[in-house]
């Protein structure tokens, strides 16, 4: 194990700080590799964990770096329009964002809390392409830096709804190259925040614990959406259909992507994180659908809060009308 610990040392670039953290942090990693071997030691689960960069951490260590969602303290007074989806009566029986074009390259929040900001940056990006036509990586660093409204605290953590508060009333975005991440809170650049690369005029709330709503959503666009990620299993998910362990207690903001039906029937949500590359499928997990609770697994529709859909400024009647048929 020993030697497994000073590999997975030199794959992720870990340094520590003196033999005693090293040796705290290879027991964590013992601790880890042992959960993750016996959980794929039981053969009919339909997911698999694996070792990644996470291993040397607790999850309560995890948790608090990457799991920043924050529910509102009160009730929020937007610019917000009804579900425009709601008399939708068929969507595609599978739908994937990036090969739409719609979906940018997996990203990767570091040790902030800033994954609200992530899920909101992604939901933007999306519409804007599907609206524009021109996929643009846009600013989460602008977000943690001049977004102090509500709940949104930088890396403390925030409130997807308040991200796009801020887009609004901002009137746009900066791109990524104009205003790049950094991993840490930062001073507003001021003349950064006054480049718009990419505006949205309002958001809609999806209809809360209704799947069939959120379907609908996707199936039109990518959709901010929050969930329990806390445990164990999420943290070293690395492929398959993951089907639990979580509650309903919000911690995450994430991206729907997509949706579908694997080969042996199992229908499943398809999730950007940002955790980066190496963590689950290229950084993506897929979620199942069509579970009995009513909040959805890990709580993915379990408050109207949890999921939005966006409306770009200069939408044309022409793609209005392509929107909802």
């Amino acid at each position: 194990m020993s030697e497994r610990h000073e590999q997975w040392i030199v794959r992720y670039g870990r340094v520590y700080k003196d033999d005693i953290e090293k040796e705290m942090r290879f027991s964590i990693f013992k601790d880890n590799v042992e959960f993750i071997e016996s959980f794929n030691s039981v053969g009919n689960r339909p997911y698999r964990l694996s070792i990644n960069e996470f291993a040397d951490q607790t999850n309560e260590e995890f948790q608090a770096s990457r799991n920043g969602y924050k529910m509102p303290l009160g009730p929020k007074s937007s610019k917000t329009i009804s579900f425009r989806y709601e008399n939708v009566t068929a969507v595609p029986s599978s739908m994937d964002w990036r090969k739409k074009g719609a979906v940018t390259p997996v990203k990767d929040q570091g040790q902030c809390g800033s994954c609200w900001a992530f899920s909101t940056i992604a939901a933007t990006e999306g519409i804007n392409q599907l609206t524009t036509g021109k996929l643009i990586s846009l600013s989460e660093q602008e977000l943690v830096d001049c977004d102090k409204a509500g709940e949104d605290q930088g890396c403390e953590g925030g409130y997807m709804e308040d991200g796009f508060e801020f887009i609004v009333k901002n009137k746009g975005i900066a791109t990524e190259a104009a205003y790049p991440y950094d991993a840490a809170d930062g001073t507003c650049n001021s003349q950064e925040e006054a480049s718009h690369a990419a505006k949205i005029s309002g958001y809609e709330k999806v209809p809360a614990n209704s799947e069939k709503a959120l379907l609908k959503a996707v199936a039109n666009q990518p959709i901010s959406v929050s969930i329990d990620a806390s445990g164990n299993a999420f943290q070293f998910y690395s492929s398959g259909v993951f089907t639990g362990d979580c509650g309903t207690e919000l911690d995450h903001g994430v991206t729907a992507v997509g949706y579908g039906t694997t080969a042996d029937g199992t229908k499943y949500w398809l999730v950007k994180n940002s955790w980066g590359t190496s963590w689950g499928d290229s950084g993506y997990i897929m979620m199942q659908r069509g579970v009995a609770a009513k909040e959805g697994l890990c709580g993915m529709w379990a408050s109207q809060a949890s999921s939005r859909t966006l409306q770009e400024a200069t939408m044309s009647e022409r793609h209005e009308q392509w929107m909802v048929r």
